[in-house]
């Protein structure tokens, strides 16, 4: 007998084919990280070239100031920070630093004016009450100088006449300081026409100098021979007419 057996067919099978690995491939996972990285990078160009000037202020005492969180103001809005606090050298002043908003730059010159707004009373006026309850905050006024400047010394106190302001100082000297005082309102014709914006002993130490401000269209009346006196608050003369009272001011 022959042997019939077969061995049956397998069909075709296809070579296997190794496929190269996608190298560049990019995950999701990937995906959030390159984001945040992109629009962090953005938002920091953007501070730096919004980024204002640092400039230093000297005052004698850093009483009200705080790093942080006092505010630099000009006209009740504000354009700056202070970011720290320090000691002078020499001991003597309190140097603080601050940043302020770009914008604010072309208007940081020689003659430009730094202060501390604290409650005050003079003169028969009251300023500074808002900083009861927000807290002291230094004030700006800008000055008409063209030479740039990032170092200044505060004022302190509060100028009573702002720069732009228009009108004319006058030096007046006087005997003693009477009952004078920075904010003190001059008259003419019984009409407020200025103040006294600052005094001092004079060098010989004989009597006072008195810088007192004439808004416009005011100040065109003063001539040579102007005169200015003390004016008390109130006037009083008794004689055969009766009894005469005179008011100036109350203030």
């Amino acid at each position: 007998m022959s042997d019939t057996r077969h061995t049956p067919e397998l069909p075709d099978i296809p070579e296997a084919v190794a496929e190269p690995k996608r190298r560049h491939s990019l995950q999701l996972v990937w995906l959030i990280p390159i984001v945040a990285a992109i629009i962090g990078g953005t938002l920091a160009v953007r501070t730096y070239l919004e980024k204002g000037p640092t400039i230093t202020i000297s005052f004698k005492t850093g009483e009200g100031l705080e790093a942080g969180k006092t505010k630099i103001k000009y006209r009740d809005v504000e354009v700056g920070v202070v970011k720290t606090i320090t000691v002078a050298k020499d001991l003597t002043r309190v140097i603080a630093t601050a940043d302020l908003l770009k914008g604010v730059t072309p208007y940081l010159v020689e003659d430009t004016r730094f202060w501390v707004v604290r409650p005050r009373i003079s003169g028969g006026s009251v300023t500074g009450l808002g900083t009861l309850m927000g807290g002291a905050y230094i004030g700006m006024d800008v000055g008409k100088a063209k030479q740039p400047q990032r170092e200044f010394t505060g004022l302190e106190t509060q100028p009573v006449i702002a720069m732009d302001v228009p009108g004319t100082s006058f030096l007046l000297h006087a005997a003693d300081l009477g009952s004078l005082d920075i904010g003190s309102p001059i008259y003419f014709r019984r009409i407020q026409v200025g103040q006294v914006a600052s005094y001092e002993l004079d060098k010989s130490g004989t009597g006072v100098n008195f810088t007192v401000f004439v808004n416009a269209p005011y100040d065109k009346y003063v001539k040579a021979n102007t005169r200015f006196w003390q004016a008390s608050g109130i006037d009083l003369a008794l004689d055969a007419g009766g009894l005469k009272v005179d008011t100036q001011s109350v203030v």
